[in-house]
């Protein structure tokens, strides 16, 4: 290997030599007064003298000249290149401390996230005060997402702590590119984490502009049982009725976990669910019944005991219990008054009953459910409206009357991108399939059950289907056209029957057994229902109703402890609520619109659950195809300034030029003050 030079143009200085030949020069061959006291020594001291005086002035010159070589040659930096990419000039340097939660598990009684931020001073101190410098963590921060000086990348590491947040390494990278662009050279990242399974996903990372060094940290492997997910079986919890509420615990370990007590805290009570044997790397499904008792927001909390990893081991919920489900029924002449009974022997429901020629329009964002009964025609305006009520979730049933035509309906239902109906025909048919797999008539009959009796009706429309996606048959007629259907429009859904609901033409109505479950599920169907929970992250938006009153409004939202206006971003007839990165801790917070609106639950974040971590053998193996990414062992990070320098500039000799310089200074010394003349 050639040796180089970092700073050639200092070899310049070597001219410099000249000056100890010139002291050489003008110095030493000065005569000097010799006294003696017999003339017969003068030619055998001055030989001898001479001798000496010339041996001794070489060798002074000799290392003064030596002296300004090493001197000179300390301020080039030789260095010997171990590599291609030697580095010269301003370097950029992006370092990611991992803050998440699996980062306070410890080494040697030291959590994992003290010995990443030493590492990442040790990486900042490395380098020269004139580079550029990025601090990242899982926080994603604004301010971190710009150069600073080296000074200030000290402070930013100081200040890190614990987050809750998570983000696949990916990303991670990905924010580091981004910064970089704007950096035209001398591109280097510092990955330092536990390199979780859960988060290593840089398999297809491609980018070689920038150069990655990952620093695996590694500590025990703890085991870990955590409450994975929480759900209730059925979009709408309804009051005084059985409500299955499914759980899943999950074991982010190898070893079989065993009595795992689980608990369901609510109202001030605690009720004890059992206890499950949870398989390594496995996962266990429980299910309770939750009675409520009142309606409204109510909120409560699925508990494990588990240790040594807990953040975990608590999943909060909050739901909403509707004091009223609300059916609206726009009818043409009279309304169906079967369809009347049976939302009237339904608890909890609520009928309004509007005629088409005197719709209220700004009552339909209220609605549930819209019923269409027996309609001949579909106005413009009324199709406007209900387009923008599916479109925001709602949900529409549309029965055609028996004076209908196909010019009347189908303009709506082709806005709808469902099927069109055909000329009327006047023949019996029996619904002879229902669809059970379909939510609304999922779980409505005992499975041993097989008489059950099925409508018929005497005239009908058929459907034009052709082509057409997303079509879903619950109700089919013995020819195999559809008796009724349902289509997903925008966030909403809209049920198509085929047929009228007058009873001269059709006994759907009077079918208690079909047409009460029927009602009922299609108006507690939620496409648009708020989650049981959210994961603590930076992109949470929250949806809740937009307020009726004009004018500014203004949403808080609080847990008793922390108070913050979120961002509010208008969609439809809701608004979404962005809280960003202000929510820090698992718990309920109250949306707050002059009083409180509805609550919404946040759980750390289960990435960070899977506590397995990743080997350096192991990453090799991710990509090793990139040759941009390196592993810095346990070995290099010990000496992680040598190891940059070694990296960066090869095996440099400045410092042995500084050691040769003190030692030719030191071997002047002494021959002038030992060697005598």
């Amino acid at each position: 290997m050639n040796m180089q030079f970092l700073y050639p143009s200092f070899l310049w200085a070597l001219l410099a030599l000249a000056i100890p030949v010139l002291i050489h020069l003008f110095y030493f061959r000065r005569f000097k007064r010799v006294y003696f006291t017999n003339v017969r020594f003068l030619k055998e001291i001055k030989e001898e003298t001479s001798n000496r005086n010339k041996l001794k002035n070489l060798l002074v010159l000799l290392a003064r000249m030596l002296t300004v070589i090493f001197l000179v040659l300390a301020f080039a930096q030789p260095f010997i290149p171990t590599g291609t990419n030697i580095k010269s000039g301003i370097r950029h340097v992006s370092v990611f401390v991992d803050n998440s939660f699996s980062m306070t598990t410890q080494q040697d009684d030291i959590p994992l996230l003290d010995i990443a931020k030493e590492k990442a001073r040790n990486i900042i101190q490395s380098y020269n005060d004139d580079d550029k410098f990025q601090i990242l963590t899982h926080d994603f921060e604004g301010k971190h997402q710009r150069f600073i000086s080296k000074e200030d990348a000290l402070t930013y590491i100081d200040d890190i702590k614990s987050s809750p947040s998570v983000y696949p390494l990916s990303q991670v990278m990905q924010r580091q590119l981004q910064l970089m662009q704007s950096a035209t050279s001398n591109k280097i990242s510092y990955i330092i984490s536990d390199y979780q399974k859960s988060i290593c996903d840089f398999e297809s990372y491609q980018d070689t502009s920038v150069e990655i060094n990952l620093m695996p940290l590694q500590a025990p492997v703890s085991k870990n049982v955590f409450v994975d997910s929480v759900w209730f079986d059925g979009p709408v919890p309804m009051a005084n009725q059985n409500n299955k509420l499914v759980i899943r615990i999950r074991n982010g370990s190898t070893e079989d976990a065993e009595d795992v007590k689980v608990t369901f805290r609510k109202d001030g009570q605690e009720k004890p669910l059992g206890l499950l044997d949870v398989p390594g790397l496995g996962a266990v499904t429980d299910t309770m019944i939750v009675k409520d008792q009142k309606t409204g927001w109510q909120q409560a909390v699925v508990a494990i005991n588990d240790y040594p990893v807990q953040f975990d081991d608590d999943y909060h919920v909050s739901y909403l219990v509707p004091d009223t489900i609300r059916i609206l029924q726009i009818y043409e002449t009279t309304p169906n008054r079967y369809l009347s009974a049976a939302v009237k022997g339904l608890p909890q429901f609520t009928l309004n009953q509007q005629s088409s020629t005197q719709l209220q329009f700004q009552s339909f964002r209220q609605q549930n459910l819209i019923v269409l009964d027996d309609i001949s025609s579909i106005s413009t305006g009324l199709a406007g409206e209900l387009i923008q009520y599916l479109k925001d979730g709602g949900k529409v049933l549309l029965f055609p009357s028996a004076t209908a035509s196909a010019g009347g309906i189908n303009p709506f239902l082709n806005s709808c991108n469902s099927g069109q109906l055909g000329e009327l025909v006047k023949a019996r048919k029996e619904v002879s399939l229902m669809n059970t797999e379909s939510f609304v008539f999922r779980d409505v009959y005992i499975p041993t059950k097989q008489n059950i009796t099925l409508p018929v009706t005497s005239l009908s429309f058929p459907l034009n289907t052709q082509a057409l996606v997303g079509q879903e048959n619950l109700l089919t007629f013995r020819d195999a056209m559809p008796a009724l259907t349902a289509y997903r429009v925008g966030e909403g859904q809209l049920f198509l029957s085929t047929s009228p609901l007058a009873y001269e033409y059709n006994n759907l109505a009077t079918n208690a057994e079909v047409f009460v479950p029927m009602i009922y599920k299609m108006a507690i169907a939620s496409a648009h229902s708020a989650p049981l929970a959210y994961f603590i992250s930076s992109r949470v938006v929250i949806e809740t109703t937009k307020p009726s009153k004009t004018g500014d409004f203004v949403f808080k939202v609080t847990n008793g402890k922390e108070e913050f206006l979120p961002g509010l971003l208008p969609s439809g007839n809701r608004i979404l609520l962005d809280v960003g990165s202000q929510i820090r801790n698992a718990g309920i917070y109250d949306i707050f619109l002059d009083e409180p609106v509805s609550k919404a639950a946040f759980n750390y974040n289960r990435l960070e659950s899977d506590m397995a971590m990743l080997s350096e053998s192991a990453l090799a193996e991710i990509n090793p195809a990139n040759p941009s990414i390196r592993i810095l062992s346990p070995a290099l990070q010990a000496n992680i300034a040598g190891t940059i320098t070694e990296k960066d500039r090869g095996i440099a000799l400045w410092k042995w030029c500084i050691f040769g310089v003190l030692l030719f200074l030191a071997m002047e010394t002494l021959l002038i003050r030992f060697l005598k003349s």
